[in-house]
């Protein structure tokens, strides 16, 4: 059977909120509900979500339609930015290229991406350990963890090169058994589900 990573969909960007408490924007909760409609949501048997805002937000809505209660994990969290706190999106981005680049190096006070993806990966490899791998499993997080992971589950360095598209709320699809992933980063709304 298959593991999803899901990342959450597009937000509302405010300066003043700490990143981690962002919600969703209606354009995300849009796709999240869409993406909620298919097929595969329903297959789902366990949902893991982020301790942040807009991951269990995103969570919250497939969920739903799954008809499943989500579990929380804070160690699922992106990487820590606080050091630096809100970044326009043109700094922004060229911050996140330095933090994949240079993983056993921080930017500016930011966590390394070393240390997130031993974090992330320890945490669904927690998970996944007493979860029965017969049964559809989604987890919901961010996408430069989600990155991360996928370089682990890949068994490539840190790089942002495959990084997912622009926006987020994107998935790939990794199989239980050999923990390998099965397709490439898809829109939420638009993946056909298990083959």
């Amino acid at each position: 059977m298959f593991g999803l990573y899901i990342t959450h969909p597009q937000v509302k960007i405010d300066p003043h909120v700490p990143v981690p408490r962002w919600g969703l924007s209606e354009l995300g909760t849009a796709r999240a509900c869409k993406a909620a409609e298919r097929g595969w949501v329903r297959q789902l048997r366990r949902i893991i979500s982020s301790d942040e805002t807009k991951a269990i937000e995103t969570a919250e809505i497939l969920a739903a339609a799954a008809g499943l209660t989500v579990e929380i994990v804070h160690d699922m969290h992106e990487n820590d930015r606080s050091a630096t706190g809100f970044l326009p999106p043109p700094e922004f981005e060229k911050a996140a290229d330095w933090f994949f680049a240079y993983p056993e190096a921080s930017f500016k006070g930011w966590e390394r991406a070393i240390d997130a993806q031993h974090r992330v990966v320890a945490a669904v490899a927690d998970i996944l350990a007493s979860h029965n791998p017969a049964l559809p499993i989604a987890f919901v997080g961010h996408g430069g963890v989600g990155t991360l992971l996928k370089c682990h589950l890949e068994g490539r360095p840190i790089q942002r090169h495959g990084d997912q598209p622009a926006g987020g709320g994107n998935l790939y699809c990794f199989s239980l058994a050999d923990r390998r992933p099965s397709c490439d980063w898809t829109p939420i709304e638009e993946w056909q589900g298990w083959m």
